[in-house]
């Protein structure tokens, strides 16, 4: 069963990310070093794998 986006918006904030918003059901994250990611989607909805594979992508440049 694939995570929620909610757990992929958790991990992202315990890693140090700030939500700095975003238009609809799109989010924008930054890391102080530079590193952003975008996450669409409800907080209920399935993640889609290639958010999974872009969550990791950014947590790995930032060293997590």
């Amino acid at each position: 069963m694939p995570r929620k986006v909610r757990n992929l918006i958790e991990e992202l904030l315990r890693a140090g990310f700030m939500d700095r918003g975003g238009k609809g059901s799109h989010r924008n994250f930054r890391h102080v070093s530079g590193v952003h990611i975008t996450l669409s989607g409800k907080p209920g909805d399935d993640a889609k794998p290639y958010q999974e594979k872009a969550l990791a992508l950014a947590l790995k440049e930032i060293g997590k």
